[in-house]
């Protein structure tokens, strides 16, 4: 039995919010006009997705953005369209010293009817702190939140953090209700989020429901629910989406895009970037000699050209074209070793099948390295089944599509989690102390503009490493019925449902 949505009597601050909503709702480019005020009762939303849930759709890890797409969850802050911070649950924040920061709550409802409250918000973020392992977004930082007053949460990070109402956007800092967190520190968003959307039921990994939350702070959403289907095979999303089964099917493959009609098809530059990543701490990658080997095997070129059918732009950096302020600026890396003959050297490569590109860029990689002189067995798997081992370093490479200011729109962050030596993510397995020299120094800066500098500097010595090799940035095309308004095509890929999304 599904539980009820409570029903609350509607208070002027929700007419107040509505002034508010459409910050966050034009943050993005949106499928057709959202229209404001009160909607009807509306349709129902049919979402094809592209990843099953990894985690029992627990906010701390991959699952975050899954919620967040949805319209379940928020944090204190959200991520415009420019990459800055926005309000969300806090209306507003100021700095108090170097290492504290005071954030005033806005008026808002959790789904199970109560209150956002300064207790409340303390109570997600110390379960967030403490979840292992730590949430991408808090990798490196220790913070503590503490009450003060009826409105306001303080929040006291380890060492100065220029950039936390920014990091706090992160959809792994979503804050729920405190029932939702259990006793060994798990987090259970049923029922207990903030979006507009509060989900209702999840059958396994296979599908969810989502009814639409009435007290919603942003104003009433103009559909009645979303009824999500979770299909990692891409070419079934795709024909699900041409035969009329769901309304949205993210990640439509390249290689369907043209059976789809051109009014159902929207094409989105993102901060998505498709890496190679190479163990450097165990197996033959642990050498940096096979690592620049396998560099130099590498064709970006015929990766955007064949298997992306021109989806995509060669492989320039960490940062992709859709990062404006890094195009044209990327350094050379440094302290590059030179390549030695691999002599045949076994590498297992891994990857996944939701983003239907990958298994074809490993395939094509395979070929490229067994013709620089590797022996390559490749292994696909789903994500939720391949994440595991491959954070165990049970992998010699990985082919990884990932959105490099997804976590918190920060370009510091991601390099700490993904190739700092105590990062969250470091699939790579990366750690060198130059490196972590270099994103500590990044992390230190304030100044917006030498932040993004540092930034490339740290960038030129991860790559120097070649613990990870650009491929390709991507461009997402998502599949949007002809009947269907308001999808949030978004760059940053955490939002696609939102108050004005409908049929």
């Amino acid at each position: 039995m599904r539980p009820r949505l409570p029903r609350r009597p509607r208070r002027t601050r929700t007419v107040c919010a509505l002034l508010l909503a459409p910050l966050l709702a034009g943050c993005f480019a949106s499928d057709g006009d959202t229209p404001g005020g009160d909607a009807q009762d509306g349709r129902r939303l049919r979402v094809a997705l592209a990843f099953p849930p990894a985690e029992r759709l627990s906010p701390y890890g991959a699952d975050a953005t899954i919620l967040s797409r949805l319209g379940v969850t928020e944090g204190l802050t959200a991520l415009d369209g420019n990459g800055a911070a926005a309000p969300a649950l806090a209306r507003s924040w100021r700095r108090d010293g170097d290492r504290a920061w005071v954030f005033t709550l806005r008026e808002a409802v959790f789904h199970d009817g109560g209150d956002v409250t300064p207790a409340a918000v303390v109570t997600a973020l110390g379960h967030a702190a403490g979840a292992r392992p730590a949430p991408a977004a808090l990798s490196g930082v220790t913070l503590t939140a503490t009450a003060e007053g009826d409105r306001n949460v303080r929040i006291t990070t380890g060492r100065p953090d220029p950039i936390l109402p920014l990091r706090l956007s992160s959809p792994s800092l979503a804050v729920l209700s405190q029932r939702a967190y259990g006793p060994s520190g798990e987090a259970d968003p049923v029922g207990t989020g903030t979006g507009p959307f509060a989900l209702t039921e999840v059958t396994g990994a296979t599908a969810a429901t989502l009814g639409r939350f009435d007290d919603y702070w942003g104003g009433r959403a103009q559909a009645a629910g979303v009824d999500v289907r979770f299909i990692a095979d891409g070419t079934a999303r795709a024909n699900a989406l041409r035969t009329g089964e769901v309304d949205v099917a993210e990640a439509i493959p390249v290689a369907q895009a043209a059976t789809l009609d051109a009014g159902t098809r929207r094409e989105t530059a993102t901060t998505r970037t498709t890496s190679l990543l190479l163990n450097s701490s165990s197996g033959p990658f642990e050498d940096p000699a096979l690592r620049a080997a396998a560099r130099a095997a590498v064709d970006t070129p015929k990766l955007a050209e064949d298997v992306y059918e021109s989806h995509a732009d060669p492989g320039a950096g960490l940062y992709g074209p859709a990062v404006t302020w890094a195009d044209g600026r990327h350094l050379e890396p440094v302290g590059r070793s030179r390549p030695n003959p691999p002599h045949g050297a076994p590498v297992t490569l891994a990857t996944y099948d939701n983003r239907p590109e990958l298994p074809e860029v490993a395939q094509v990689l395979g070929q490229q390295l067994e013709r620089a002189g590797f022996r390559v067995r490749l292994v696909v798997r789903e994500y939720a089944r391949l994440e595991g081992d491959a954070l165990a370093g049970k992998f010699d490479a990985l082919v990884l599509a990932r959105n490099s200011l997804l976590d918190t729109g920060d370009p510091v962050a991601v390099l700490a989690g993904d190739y700092s030596c105590d990062g969250g993510y470091n699939l790579a397995r990366l750690c060198d102390k130059n490196v972590d020299r270099a994103v500590a120094a990044a992390e230190a800066t304030a100044d917006t503009a030498q932040r993004q500098t540092a930034a490339l500097t740290a960038e030129a010595r991860i790559l120097g490493t070649d613990a990870v090799v650009p491929l390709v940035h991507q461009r997402v095309i998502t599949g949007v019925g002809t009947s269907v308004k308001g999808v949030l095509l978004d760059p940053y890929e955490r939002t696609l449902i939102g108050t004005g999304t409908r049929r």
